[in-house]
């Protein structure tokens, strides 16, 4: 039942009671399965560059230098990245005699190595302040003393920051780089503009901009100068407005203790609203997590270039048929011409007859270049032609949530799929008369997610809205190309920091 006092709360965070409706509704019907059709693989959804082509194509960015942005999600907390240091905190011994000692293989890899990673300086030199040290920790066994400094407010604090904001790279003693700054140097490196700016917008939260502001202001002077560049760095939060209500398993509503609706975040398909409010000719898009050395990077750097080069070849490509489509220059044979670039290059599959308004509907959309590299077992969506009715089909990137498992038709598909999704795209948000599209309007409401949550002891459903690079971005026209795999070195848990990608 909704009270006036719930409408009060409705309205600071720009929500109606349809919207809670809706809300309610989903919890109660649950969504769709995606009906996915086939796995994009090679030479059937997904295009692999020849060198020459990846030569041509960054040519073709470079040449061009269009006004670019790079769209950067890094409100996440790290503390997923700990989640076995916690529990070790919780329940493990308080000294050990030696490492061998520690039934978790990962927090004995943790403590075997801990000089390799890039925070280990820090580290040692608060526990140092606290008179304590390091190497006498560790040959003492009391490892858990040591984590406490990692993760709590005593020492470093890792377990409650933002990942952008932990130190990842230690390129030599005086040399030691966030996250954030490594996107920096990324976006100098393939975002940069004529007139040499790079900007780089990151999604955070408020509590933490303070972290990301002081890492810019030591670092910003540096590296203008270092590469002769103009930064401009901007932030924005997940507006209150796709926030999402918490039920209970029998989809009763959820209270705070003071009586008011329990919200969630929406997940990262909020973050389209902070998509649409950027205005650039090229988006780049890139998770937090996802970076590496610089001098490691130069295979990353061109194929992020070649990838904008297939977004702007494409675009241009679309653009001249939607000038002639206006113009109003038809014939049957270029109605064909089209309908054939629409089927083999943007593989949107569509049956029936053609007509100049379906087409201009189909062309005229959002663009997305996707880098998908080969699966090796990593986590994540998957690339596969979906069908959304019985006359269409087109390519998605799916999670495994939104596909029905036990579905052995489909658990086939699943298994046969060759590539994986590592968030690698560059966006065109602008039609051909150099428009903004309303993003907002190209979204599959049926794509969202629910899932099972705790909080304070008590089980509770979560809702989220479609996927940033799944539902939210479902009718937008969709080109998947291959990317080598070096580009994917996400951080998800501490540990992936020792891998030979992330040590200089």
């Amino acid at each position: 039942m909704i009270s006036k006092k719930d409408l009060q709360q409705l309205k600071s965070k720009q929500l109606s009671e349809n919207d809670i409706a809706i809300q309610l509704k989903n919890f109660k019907q649950g969504f769709p399965f995606i009906d996915i059709v086939r796995p994009a693989i090679k030479e059937d959804g997904i295009k692999v560059l020849s060198e020459q082509e990846a030569d041509a194509y960054i040519k073709l960015y470079s040449d061009l230098k269009p006004d670019s942005i790079k769209f950067v999600p890094a409100s996440g907390a790290a503390s997923r990245m700990f989640k076995f240091l916690f529990e070790f905190v919780e329940n493990g011994n308080e000294q050990y005699s030696n490492i061998d000692d520690i039934e978790n293989g990962d927090v004995k890899a943790f403590v075997r190595n801990i000089s390799k990673f890039a925070f280990y300086k820090d580290l040692k030199n608060i526990l140092s302040q606290n008179n304590l040290d390091i190497v006498d920790l560790v040959n003492k066994g009391r490892y858990k003393d040591i984590i406490k400094y990692l993760l709590s407010d005593i020492g470093l604090n890792y377990g409650q920051k933002p990942k952008g904001v932990l130190l990842f790279h230690s390129y030599n003693e005086y040399l030691i780089r966030t996250a954030f700054e490594e996107h920096l140097i990324e976006g100098i490196k393939y975002a940069q503009t004529s007139d040499q700016k790079v900007r780089i917008h990151f999604t955070i939260s408020l509590e933490h901009e303070p972290l990301f502001v002081e890492i810019l202001n030591r670092v910003q002077e540096k590296l203008e100068s270092e590469y002769q560049v103009k930064f401009e760095i901007s932030f924005s939060q997940q507006k209150p407005s796709t926030d999402m209500l918490a039920v209970d398993l029998d989809n009763n509503l959820v209270r705070t203790d003071d009586g008011k609706l329990l919200f969630r975040p929406g997940g990262h398909g909020a973050l389209i609203e902070n998509l649409n409010d950027l205005d650039a000719d090229v988006i780049f898009i890139k998770n937090i997590d996802n970076v590496i050395p610089e001098q490691l990077n130069e295979q990353g750097v061109l194929y992020k270039k070649a990838l904008a080069g297939i977004l702007i070849s494409y675009q241009q490509q679309i653009f001249n048929y939607l000038q002639i489509l206006d113009e109003g220059n038809i014939t049957p044979e270029l109605l064909n011409e089209i309908k054939d670039f629409i089927n083999g290059e943007l593989c949107y599959n569509f049956s029936g007859e053609i007509n100049p308004d379906l087409i201009k509907n189909i062309l005229n959309r959002p663009i997305r270049v996707c880098g998908m590299v080969k699966n090796e077992g990593e986590p994540g969506g998957g690339p596969f032609w979906v069908r959304h009715n019985s006359t269409t089909l087109d390519l998605q990137i799916v999670e495994s949530a939104q596909i029905d498992l036990k579905n052995k038709e489909k658990a086939e598909i699943v298994k046969k799929a060759s590539h994986f999704n590592p968030v690698d795209l560059v966006c065109s948000t602008k039609n051909y008369k150099n428009e903004k599209f309303d993003l907002l309007k190209y979204r599959d409401f049926n794509t969202g997610f629910i899932s099972q949550k705790s909080q304070n002891g008590k089980e509770l459903k979560a809702q989220e809205l479609p996927g940033l690079w799944n539902g939210a971005m479902a009718n937008w026209n969709t080109i998947f190309v291959e990317v080598p795999s070096i580009t994917f070195n996400p951080v998800k848990t501490v540990n992936d920091l020792l891998r030979n990608e992330h040590q200089v």
